[in-house]
């Protein structure tokens, strides 16, 4: 795709340009990993907005690795060269050694393979006008870059039955299911489109649920087990029959808006903090790789809107240490109340006068005034 779709692109922009002299390509927006497409808008003259899908926290971090690397503080690859923190700025919360974006501290070659990716994510920040964030002001201000908009929550239309993309069909039954419950007992579980839990995990992670006697809507994908060759505990799904939903995918927005939920285990990906922070949601954190361990972190040290789990000497997340924190959390007001104000505060941005509505108004603004 690399060898062909920039000469692609550059066909088509030129085609446009001589066929039209009315309508023009003035501005090119697109994710921030297809760098290839920015760095042609920059050469053809044409701005460019650069779409982030992680936190804004992560912009000044990925923008600032040439520094760190010259400094000595991390090493061609990624690797911090102490055990030091990295704070970028009083306003943000530190980087801790092996939770950097890139960080796979077990596998060296995947670990190169990612922090050489996000040096070009840096580069492709650093040609772009503008950086679009899906997050608001009031969360994460990110002062340090200059060129940021947050616009967020991008969420969906409440009037949509189904969400444009899925990596697998939506299970809408629990809507129904979730209907049934009493308000503020469901323990919603999910772990987003890549995480993997050994059998040994797994099955500390079901019969955790199950000694809880809650009830619990559980997301498990169809790979979620197969990739691992894991499995559900011996009659585990008939003794939980009466309180445990198993759907492969679910209809997050809607499960989260939903008021039967009382909080949310999750691995902390961007997408789904930023979707409960809407819903006002409390959280659990589970994070298994990159971004999610820093947003774990400012869910809760910073936003203190959920709790997390320490795994034991052996790296697993027992059984009784899912009943106790899952316990801590549905009793703890406080998180609650937090998580509370964060949904009015994420509501307010979105509203006419809001944050991210004013920042969308000017990114509008910006792009008439060059044409588009």
């Amino acid at each position: 795709m690399l060898a062909v779709m920039p000469g692609c692109l550059k066909n088509f922009i030129e085609q446009v340009k001589e066929s039209n002299d009315c309508e023009q390509i003035s501005c090119v927006i697109t994710d921030v990993t297809v760098g290839w497409a920015l760095e042609i808008a920059e050469q053809m003259g044409i701005a460019r907005a650069a779409v982030v899908t992680f936190a804004p926290a992560y912009v000044p971090l990925v923008l600032h690795i040439p520094k760190l690397v010259d400094a000595g503080i991390l090493d061609s690859t990624g690797n911090a060269t102490s055990d030091e923190l990295i704070l970028l700025s009083e306003d943000t919360l530190p980087w801790r050694k092996n939770e950097y974006i890139w960080s796979f501290p077990s596998q060296p070659d995947v670990q190169k393979l990612y922090f050489e990716a996000t040096s070009a994510v840096a580069q492709s920040l650093k040609i772009s006008n503008w950086i679009l964030c899906n997050s608001f002001y009031e969360l994460d201000s990110c002062d340090l870059v200059p060129n940021i908009l947050t616009i967020g929550p991008l969420l969906g239309s409440d009037h949509s039955e189904h969400s444009a993309i899925n990596f697998w069909p939506e299970d809408s039954t629990c809507l129904s299911w979730l209907d049934k419950q009493a308000i503020g007992s469901v323990i919603y579980v999910a772990f987003g489109s890549a995480a993997v839990l050994s059998q040994q995990q797994l099955e500390e992670l079901a019969l955790g649920l199950e000694s809880l006697h809650q009830p619990f809507l559980w997301v498990v994908r169809p790979d979620f087990m197969n990739r691992s060759h894991a499995k559900l505990p011996d009659g585990f799904v008939e003794r939980v029959s009466d309180r445990g939903k198993f759907v492969e995918w679910a209809p997050q927005e809607k499960v989260l808006g939903h008021p039967s939920v009382a909080c949310f285990l999750s691995h902390c990906g961007w997408n789904s903090s930023i979707e409960g922070l809407s819903m006002g949601v409390p959280f659990l954190c589970w994070p298994y790789f990159v971004d999610q361990y820093q947003n774990r972190n400012y869910i809760c040290d910073a936003w203190k809107v959920g709790s997390q789990f320490f795994p034991d000497e052996n790296g697993i997340i027992t059984r009784q240490e899912i009943y106790n924190r899952v316990k801590a959390l549905l009793n703890d007001d406080g998180i609650k109340a937090n998580a509370l104000k964060m949904k009015e505060m994420a509501r307010k941005s979105l509203g006419e006068g809001g944050s991210s509505f004013r920042n969308f108004e000017s990114f509008i603004s910006q792009l008439k005034a060059i044409g588009c």
